[in-house]
């Protein structure tokens, strides 16, 4: 342990001769401190040279980006060529194609503008500002109004937003962990530097601006992850795995297309053309990434109404596919106040001198947990005590301590924290301890140390004096949630530092199932395997160390797991950032409001059902949606590979297809995309479509054709095309109409009204003359429309013996590998290396309460 620097009144180091750690090189002194901070003239002047923190926040993609993004894309750019080359060589009524795409394309701008309305919007709301000081005060503002040099107050939970040199030091202790990987946190000292991207979790300080902008160390990385970004999901690659394939099929069968379709409409060029591309159209399924994209964006917008800040679009994928949850008790299932409700003083001890020491306890933390708080409301400071020392809250240590003159020549050390850390195993308070945490009550030990409070042993042969019985304020709406996680079959984890029997009475109040066997992290076993067993038979666990969290979410995905994690405490981080989606309260920490992809910004729990919800339908009605588009493609190659092997006319022309893709596809998609859906989202997302698109589009493609050469033997004469074609046409359609009707299930009234409407549609087509003339549909006779008919009524029982085999072979849980995420302690790793100067380690005194060692907050 290293010698503890000085600091004068105002705040410069006066006294810095510290042995420093032999693995840490000597630096060069930090800049001046002003513990006033600059005035409004230097802050001008700063400003007009253009020494601000200039990085933009970017939530979302630019307005020109997503115009781009929807506009310049590949099947765009081939669908755009095909389209201008009918417009040339054909009516209009075979364009119609393209006008399809221009409202899809459309469409996507707009919403995904919605969507970056609201996302900015919320994330301006969700923006912690930093507390500076100018001109001798304190205010809080925006990160972008930062100058250099200027004096940034940092507490508990905040994080560093600029790189500087650390001027005010009271037991400040620095997380690196996002920086270096390594978890354990870093006691700072003036003249050390902190780094932007790092967060305070113990004590507090102040420290000097030195690099803003985008010279900060964290602010190129910063700048790069805020862009719009696909997050790797199964669901958007396996939309690039179909694209793919569909795009190597297409090449070769569109090549043989236009040379069949040349060679035998030799002498009728443009209806060959306008044959040919009515063949190569429909195989792209165009809409599907556009609709994805929608889908996608007014999920964030029905989740920003509800106050949830989505910071990545894929984690609406992701809550689909959880499966468990993890909750922190602390500010999840509990409010954030707590009451004292008792105090118990044991060995004697007088009640006034109690609440005196108290008092003084509470007066010697400037930034005081929810715990200290309640004492210090329940026991104002009364005792004109000194100060000489003090120890803050530590989530790994569990107590909190200081050491006070008394006035009358004595001194003495005090620990306030967990019972069962500071007393040894079998101590006859512990049985009293247990029955209060047994009725959920919280509490906390007052003790007295011999030992001086930097002392490593401090809590070694304490004295007990009093015992303070707290009680947590339940969340009205945690019951209720609760509940809605075990209908939905998904099973809900418990994990607090706080104490394991205190913890299961919180969660055994709430109707948990699984409450009453509750478990110590402390005998989890290390290993994962071993810790993933305990973790599936168990639901609560206490005295959870923030590594611990961290283990626990990792043993979870091992077994195939899907996890969120909740959290709102800077000991949550970790955890949050390795779980498939962290979710933090709006009032947590910024560090965790960081790190998290979602935020609920009104703290309300009984969002999260909704939060599931909302991310089980976007998946849900995606499949069903990417089901609709592949069988058309499925049905669309196989029908040019049947015509290019059998040398007859492509049946259809591209306004027959637009006709068909809109009834059967664009308009039900658009609905179904929409629709309410609360089934948890199914692994092998490719397979699955593909197990559906490919049978219903080979099923498709062979009743269509086969009814098409049934009516070319059956019509003659020179009008004979139009009559195969509104045949081919009229059981493609039906045979479409019965893979929508699959599609649509389960029916409720509007899912029937919509298939009935297309059908409904389509018939008008065929009876109305105009629109017979339009679309070049008419059936002739009656034998050869009731054959259409019979061709369209064989399928749809192969279809349905197709659903149940996909079903059956098709398992419900993907296995997740180990290699899959890294696991284990962070030292095993790998790790960034920012290049940032080696921080130093020592301690020193704080300003307020003569010496301060390091700790942490509980949340």
């Amino acid at each position: 342990m290293t010698e503890r620097a000085r600091i004068d009144h105002d705040g410069t180091a006066i006294d810095a001769g510290a042995e420093l750690d032999p693995v840490h090189p000597v630096r060069p002194p930090a800049p001046r401190f002003k513990p006033g901070g600059l005035t409004t003239a230097e802050v001008a002047e700063r400003v007009a040279r253009g020494d601000v923190n200039d990085v933009p926040v970017r939530s979302s993609r630019s307005t020109t980006d997503i115009v781009r993004g929807n506009v310049f894309t590949r099947f765009n750019a081939i669908i755009g060529v095909l389209w201008v080359v009918m417009l040339c060589v054909a009516p209009i009524q075979d364009s119609l194609f393209g006008f399809v795409i221009i409202a899809n394309t459309g469409i996507g701008i707009i919403q995904e503008l919605r969507a970056k309305k609201t996302l900015d919007g919320l994330a301006v709301i969700g923006e912690a500002k930093p507390s500076v000081r100018r001109d001798g005060r304190t205010a809080e503002i925006s990160t972008s109004e930062i100058v250099l040099g200027d004096v940034i107050e940092l507490g508990p939970g905040d994080k560093v937003v600029v790189d500087g040199s650390v001027g005010e030091a009271d037991g400040l202790e620095i997380d690196e962990s996002l920086l270096t990987g390594e978890a354990d946190p870093v006691l700072k000292k003036p003249g050390d530097q902190v780094m932007s991207g790092s967060f305070v979790v113990a004590g507090g300080g102040a420290f000097t601006a030195t690099k803003v902008g985008r010279e900060a160390y964290a602010a190129q990385l910063a700048e790069e992850a805020s862009r719009f970004t696909l997050v790797h999901s199964e669901l958007r690659s396996g939309i690039s795995t179909i694209l793919k394939y569909v795009t190597w099929m297409m090449i070769p069968t569109s090549i043989g297309l236009i040379i069949s379709q040349l060679v035998v409409k030799e002498n009728n060029l443009n209806d060959a053309i306008a044959r040919t591309v009515g063949g190569i159209v429909p195989m792209i399924p165009e809409g599907l990434v556009l609709l994805t994209s929608v889908a996608f964006a007014i999920g964030v917008i029905r989740l920003g109404r509800k106050q949830c800040l989505v910071q990545e679009l894929p984690a609406i994928e992701g809550l689909a596919r959880v499966d468990v949850v993890c909750l922190d008790k602390t500010g999840t299932l509990t409010e954030g106040g707590m009451d004292v409700t008792e105090l118990r003083p044991l060995g004697g001890a007088e009640p006034a001198y109690v609440k005196k020491v108290l008092g003084a306890l509470g007066e010697s933390d400037p930034r005081p947990n929810a715990s200290l708080q309640a004492i210090i409301d329940a026991y104002p400071d009364s005792a004109e005590w000194r100060c000489t020392e003090s120890l803050p809250f530590s989530s790994a240590r569990k107590y909190s301590g200081a050491s006070f003159s008394e006035g009358d020549g004595e001194n003495n050390t005090w620990l306030l924290g967990a019972p069962d850390v500071l007393l040894p195993a079998g101590d006859p308070a512990l049985e009293e301890i247990n029955d209060l945490n047994e009725q959920g009550l919280r509490v906390l030990l007052l003790a007295r140390s011999a030992r001086e409070l930097d002392d490593e042993a401090v809590a070694t042969g304490v004295r007990p004096t009093a015992l303070v019985v707290l009680e947590q304020r339940l969340r009205p709406d945690a019951a209720d949630t609760l509940r809605y996680f075990e209908d939905q079959n998904v099973k809900a984890k418990v994990i607090s530092g706080d104490n394991a029997i205190s913890v299961g009475a919180v969660a055994g109040k709430l109707g948990l199932p699984g409450a009453q066997n509750t478990v110590d992290a402390r005998k989890l076993p290390a290993e994962q395997a071993e810790m993933a067993e305990v973790l599936d038979g168990n639901s609560v666990f206490g005295r959870v160390t923030p590594q611990q969290k961290r283990d626990m979410v990792g043993a979870l995905q091992s077994r195939g797991h899907t996890v969120a994690m909740t959290g709102d405490g800077v000991n949550d981080v970790l955890a949050l950032k390795d779980a498939d989606i962290g979710v933090s309260m709006g009032s947590g920490s910024e560090a965790t409001r960081a790190v998290a992809q979602i935020v609920l910004l009104k703290n309300r729990f009984s969002t999260l059902p909704s939060v599931v919800a909302e991310g089980r339908r976007v998946i849900g009605n995606i499949t069903r949606v990417a089901t609709l588009f592949l069988t058309k493609t499925v049905y669309s190659v196989l029908l040019a590979i049947l015509v290019v092997c059998s040398q007859v006319e492509y049946p259809f022309l591209p306004r027959h297809l637009t006709l068909l893709s809109t009834l059967t596809i664009g308009i039900p998609a658009f609905f179904l995309a929409l629709a309410p859906n609360k089934e948890r989202a199914k692994p092998h997302f490719v397979k699955r479509v593909m197990r559906y698109a490919i049978p219903g589009g080979v099923i498709a493609a062979t009743a269509t054709f086969v009814t098409y050469l049934i009516a070319r033997h059956h019509y003659t004469g020179a009008d004979a095309l139009p009559a195969e074609t509104s045949a081919a046409t009229l059981t493609l359609f039906l045979t479409s109409m019965w893979v929508l009707a699959i599609i649509a299930r389960p029916y409720t009234w509007w899912r029937v009204a919509l298939v009935g409407a297309m059908g409904g549609a389509f018939l008008i087509v065929l009876v109305v003359p105009w629109l017979q003339d339009f679309f070049q549909l008419k059936l002739v006779g009656a034998t050869m429309p009731w054959t259409a008919v019979a061709g369209a009524a064989a399928p749809p029982p192969r279809n349905e013996v197709t659903i149940r085999r996909v079903e059956r072979h098709l398992p419900a849980r993907p296995a997740r590998r180990p290699a899959d995420r890294p696991t284990g302690p962070p030292a095993h790793r790998p790790r960034p290396t920012p290049g940032r100067p080696p921080a130093g380690r020592s301690g020193r005194p704080g300003p307020g309460c003569g010496r301060r060692t390091g700790g942490g907050p509980s949340r």
